[in-house]
Parts: structure tokens; sequence; C-alpha cells
């Protein structure tokens, strides 16, 4: 959730600056007059002279300067590409047997297990639940669809007390948190006379 708008926020943002850069440095090379502040004076103008290119060579703060800008911009650019690729949801629950040792519960069998029982409730049409946070402290993210004449707080009181306490007990939690998102099935309109 919070990566993937981070990711499409930055990603128009670099979109932005890429396009108004590109387009008015087209508009330049076209013969539009730039104003005196900007970075091109025509359409013959280069972005960098040669004195601008050489003129720091000789500092010697001017390479380490260089090359940590660029490994910072490296750095950035592999966090952004492991936070996109890194896998938003849990595969495995650690499940403590109390002898010391530990089991390993497959957590789409645990997701389906909640959504089974979930959607066994009363005036509960679909339920859907994802697992996610760590092996040792999963969270739980659920779904569920409601008939038109079911109370919300009802449903949710049904579904942490049932199948959310006991996927927290059959899986040895001490804690399974929980986000629920209610909704209501699509009917169509009752008439009224």
């Amino acid at each position: 959730m919070r990566s993937g708008r981070l990711n499409r926020v930055l990603l128009a943002l670099a979109g932005l600056i890429l396009l108004a850069l590109g387009g008015s440095v087209l508009a330049v090379g076209l013969g539009v007059r730039p104003p005196t502040w900007w970075i091109h004076g025509g359409p013959h103008d280069v972005l960098l002279s040669h004195a601008e290119r050489t003129h720091y060579r000789a500092a010697d703060w001017w390479w380490p300067a260089l090359i940590a800008a660029l490994a910072l911009l490296v750095l950035g650019a592999l966090w952004w590409l492991t936070a996109i690729l890194r896998r938003h949801r849990l595969a495995e629950i650690r499940v403590d047997t109390g002898d010391g040792a530990a089991a390993v519960l497959r957590a789409r069998a645990l997701e389906s297990a909640l959504a089974e029982e979930a959607a066994t409730g009363s005036g509960v049409a679909h339920a859907q639940v994802r697992l996610r946070g760590r092996r040792k402290k999963p969270r739980a993210r659920a779904l569920l669809r409601l008939a038109p004449e079911v109370d919300p707080s009802t449903a949710l009181a049904d579904f942490t007390t049932g199948p959310l306490a006991h996927a927290r007990e059959s899986a040895g939690l001490a804690a399974l948190p929980a986000e629920v998102r209610l909704g209501a099935v699509k009917h169509r309109a009752e008439r009224v006379t």
C-alpha cells in the first residue's frame, strides 16, 4: 500500500521533471526565446560549455563528491527496486510447538481457513483474508462482503470472536492484529409500493 503510493508519487515526480526539462529544451530548439535566467540561451547553445565541464576537475573535492553523489543515486535506486519487488504477502508462519522447536504453517492455508470460516458466518456473503507482516508476528487483512440486512458491528464482533480468535489459538500466536474492511454485496434496489 504505502510503497505502491510512494512508487507512484516518485514516478510522477520524475516524469513531470523530465517532461518539463525536455519540453523546454525542445521549445528553445524550435526557436522560442527563453527567459534570461534559463540554462539555454538559444537553439545553438550547448547545455554545458567546455569551460563548465572542466572547471572543477582540478579541485580536490570534485571526484569524491561526484562518486558520493553517484553512490547515493545507485543506493536510492536499489532501495526503490527492493521496495517494489518485495513480497507483500506472507508465505509462512512460525508456530511455537511448546517443546523448544518450531513448526512452519503455510500462510495460504491459514488464510483459506480464516476465509472459509468467516464466510459461514451469518450474513457474510463473501470473505477474503490476506496475511502480512513477519513470520512470528503476522497481521491479517480481511474483506467481508455483507448481506444488506446485516448489522456491520455484529458481523465484525462475530468475526473477531469467531474465526480470528480460532486462527490465533490454532497457530499459537500471542496476538493476531487484523484490519477488517466491510462492504455490502451488490443487490438490486427494492421496489416500495
